[in-house]
């Protein structure tokens, strides 16, 4: 047994979960890009909070409050620290990926937008990175633009170049495919807009996981990621934000917490991060978020990048054996999914047999319509691999495809 081998089964003894029968048959998960599985490292620092210190932070003079504050902002400065932000006032705690769009969409963008302006996206979004942009454009009468991809799931980047035109006033970007698995030239991406003076968010949900992010070296303005794919619980996120905009930026809601001073004539807003943080935080949430990436740094990016990267290369390899199977998404530079589809059986019905024995995939449009209408397809089953996940696994879902493409042949 090679040294990786005998480290990934220590690493899944980190996962309960990983250990249980589905219909008496051993669980393999492999809809991670959905949302991950959390270490006991994790559900203890979540049951620890509840049993021993729950509290309010923050504003709290009693002993339980200030270890919940001290633990909640412990987090704050793991987080800043994993992506290399330059403070921890940088670091916004959101409910995910979604809200830390839509916060940016309605704080920064929104009051910056003008009738005929642009936002740039691509047409790989996943609709938290679409719709958002679009109830902007209709409250301001700006336009949407759409950055085309080519037949394997990559961005045309010259097409995308020449959209950035002097009307563009924000660019908004998935680093990875959540249905693809593409990964997009991100650096290039925030060079030429930047080169014309336009800022950039980054959707980090799917990427986040699979390989490490610096924001000062990528130099974008924005960037969101969820905490429940990176391991951590669900119900928690963060948006990353250059000072320099978050402090020209109103509110996104207004509450407790996110105030100095409040009187019936006049506000005045909390310092950075609070002015962004309205109401009672999921504190047990972050606190999670925190160890999970603690989690993460322990296991190392080097050992997941590898591993990941053969359990793709050994994935696409398996189920392009497997006559009439197509894999949508055939990127040169791809995180560790593969979406397929299989002739004359819906997507729905290979992932309900799928689940028979055992095998946990995603099915349907993955919140990527407008993907799925590109390759002409109504849906597909996607398997998505975390670095808990061995080749076995994969052997097991090739052996269950086939038992479905016999079954409705």
């Amino acid at each position: 047994m090679s040294n990786i081998d005998e480290r990934l089964l220590e690493i899944r003894q980190d996962f309960p979960v990983l250990n249980r029968l589905v219909y008496g048959k051993p669980l393999v998960y492999l809809d991670n890009a959905a949302t991950t599985q959390k270490p006991k490292c994790v559900i203890s620092a979540i049951s620890d909070y509840y049993l021993n210190y729950n509290s309010n932070i923050h504003r709290g003079v009693h002993r339980l409050s200030q270890e919940a504050t001290d633990e909640y902002e412990k987090s704050r400065k793991i987080i800043k620290e994993f992506i290399n932000a330059n403070n921890t006032n940088e670091i916004i705690f959101t409910r995910g990926t979604t809200e830390g769009i839509n916060l940016v969409a309605h704080s920064f963008v929104r009051p910056r937008l003008s009738k005929g302006d642009e936002i740039l996206i691509t047409y790989m979004e996943h609709h938290s990175n679409i719709v958002p942009w679009q109830i902007v454009c209709e409250e301001t009468g700006a336009k949407l633009v759409v950055a085309p991809i080519n037949d394997a799931g990559e961005l045309i980047f010259e097409e995308f170049e020449k959209l950035l035109t002097e009307r563009v006033k924000f660019v908004s970007v998935v680093y990875v495919s959540n249905s693809l698995g593409t990964i997009n030239p991100i650096e290039e991406i925030i060079k030429k807009a930047h080169s014309k003076g336009i800022p950039v968010l980054i959707d980090a949900a799917q990427s986040i996981q699979h390989m490490k992010i610096d924001v000062r070296r990528l130099d974008c303005d924005f960037l969101a990621f969820s905490g429940h794919k990176i391991y951590g619980p669900t119900g928690i996120g963060v948006l990353y934000g250059k000072d320099e905009h978050l402090d020209k930026m109103r509110p996104y809601q207004g509450g407790g917490d996110m105030i100095k001073s409040v009187s019936f004539v006049r506000t005045i807003y909390n310092d950075l991060p609070y002015k962004f943080e309205a109401g009672t935080p999921n504190i047990e949430g972050a606190i999670g978020l925190g160890k999970a990436i603690e989690y993460v740094n322990q296991i190392g990016f080097d050992f997941i990048i590898e591993h990941e990267n053969q359990l793709l290369e050994y994935a696409q390899e398996k189920l392009s054996e497997i006559d009439g199977l197509k894999i949508i998404g055939t990127a040169s530079r791809k995180a560790s999914v593969v979406s397929f589809v299989l002739e004359n059986v819906h997507p729905h019905d290979v992932g309900t047999m799928l689940d028979v024995d055992g095998v946990a995939v995603r099915t349907g449009h993955h919140c990527t319509e407008p993907i799925m209408r590109r390759f002409g397809v109504p849906a597909t089953t996607r398997a998505s691999f975390a670095f808990y996940n061995t080749k076995q696994e994969i052997d097991i879902l090739a052996n269950s495809i086939q038992k479905v493409i016999k079954m409705f042949s």
